[in-house]
């Protein structure tokens, strides 16, 4: 054990009147909120990361396949009876190329059409979508609002419709209410479609546009076959190489249509293609937290050595007897740090709790309420992190510690023989 680390251990950062000196509790308090203020934004950005990317994938999955013919946009893709070559069929090749592709976790067929939903005195118009693919299921699911999903492979399924709220309030709508749909194609098409359940994602550019109901009903009204439809959505083992496993696809699909194993191109778009206004908004996102993380660290490093300063000033004659048994200036220094280190411990610790606390009371109750028409989000979302945690504290300690290396060169410029000659 060092004989700085000894001394520090056992000087008291309490004032001659007891108690912790107002210094002190400054420092601790400084600290403790900039650890909170940082722990929070880090959880809540990476919460909305998290959910809007959710939403984001719940509709367009990882990684969408389509025809070459149906264009960039994922709206014009839709089955279109003028438009046979929008279709694509999940044919053995095909399925040999997304079976030897370890990168993909599962993938499915989706069939979509435009439909019209008409009342007695209103109309909307909708994309009747099938509900497939694993994160599509769950994210449907999550957002449910009143109903159930039902079993969309089951034939007594067929004529069921998942509708989203912004449609079930604007007609009047409930669960069990049958619907007339309309389908365009080369001629029209009336369905009565049973609502089995209605979701709200507060995601409004899809929720107005989307409903959901089987595939071999919108397969049937396409005039398709049982392995045919208008897109194949697939999901990745992991969505932060989203981009290379989407490139990586591409090449695949090109070489095979190159060696003629199959007749047609495709498109490959994934989520964050598709989300681009979403991702970039969350991006600037990062940039608040780094304001945050910046201004609460400088705010922590001036209060940590303005209260290390003053505690010099309060052990002023414990520096002199030091100085006058022949302690270095060096090792009056370390002592101070050490001393400056142990008020930042305390914050560090005070801090972390409050903020785990907070975080976790948001995380299960949600007491924090958000405006979903402008957040998407109906709370604030936070993602908890101790990898992140643990990395911010140790930056913190860090960089602490480095900035005090400048004001505790000044702890041992004492005249140790004026100080004591004053007692």
């Amino acid at each position: 054990m060092s004989v700085s680390f000894f001394i520090a251990r056992r000087l008291s950062l309490n004032s001659s009147k007891g108690g912790f000196s107002p210094a002190v509790g400054v420092g601790i308090a400084a600290v403790a909120l900039a650890v909170l203020v940082m722990t929070c934004a880090l959880a809540v950005v990476g919460g909305f990361k998290r959910e809007i990317s959710s939403k984001i994938t719940g509709f367009n999955s990882h990684i969408t396949l389509t025809s070459v013919a149906s264009g960039e946009d994922n709206l014009d893709s839709e089955l279109n009876a003028d438009s046979r070559s929008m279709i694509i069929s999940l044919t053995p090749s095909l399925r040999e190329i997304f079976d030897s592709s370890p990168y993909i976790s599962d993938y499915s067929l989706q069939a979509s059409a435009p439909a019209i939903f008409k009342t007695h005195d209103d109309f909307r118009g909708v994309y009747l979508r099938s509900l497939s693919g694993r994160d599509n299921l769950r994210f449907i699911q999550e957002s449910l609002q009143s109903g159930s999903i039902p079993d969309f492979s089951q034939d007594s399924s067929r004529n069921l419709v998942l509708i989203p709220s912004l449609i079930a309030d604007a007609l009047s709508l409930k669960t069990g209410d049958r619907i007339d749909t309309y389908f365009m194609t080369d001629r029209i098409i009336v369905r009565p479609l049973r609502i089995a359940g209605i979701y709200n994602s507060h995601f409004s550019t899809y929720d107005g546009a989307y409903a959901f109901s089987s595939l071999p009903l919108i397969q049937e009204i396409g005039n398709i076959n049982s392995n045919q439809g208008t897109s194949v959505v697939i999901n990745v083992n992991d969505f932060n190489r989203v981009q290379e496993n989407s490139a990586n696809l591409m090449h695949k699909l090109t070489e095979a249509y190159i060696s003629h194993k199959i007749y047609k191109q495709y498109n490959v778009t994934n989520a964050l293609q598709s989300g681009a206004g979403y991702y970039h908004w969350l991006s600037m996102l990062d940039t608040n937290v780094i304001v945050i993380l910046t201004l609460m660290i400088i705010v922590a490093i001036v209060t940590i050595i303005s209260g290390m300063l003053i505690l010099m000033v309060d052990k002023i004659r414990i520096v002199a007897l030091l100085k006058a048994l022949g302690a270095s200036r060096r090792l009056i220094g370390n002592i101070f740090k050490r001393l400056a280190l142990r008020i930042a411990f305390f914050g560090l610790i005070i801090g972390n709790v409050i903020a785990l606390a907070l975080l976790y009371i948001q995380d299960y109750t949600h007491f924090i309420p958000l405006d979903a028409e402008s957040y998407y989000i109906d709370f604030v979302p936070v993602k908890i992190s101790f990898a992140e945690i643990a990395l911010l504290n140790l930056a913190i300690i860090f960089i602490i510690w480095l900035s005090l290396m400048l004001p505790a060169r000044f702890a041992g410029k004492v005249a140790p023989a004026r100080i004591l000659a004053s007692e």
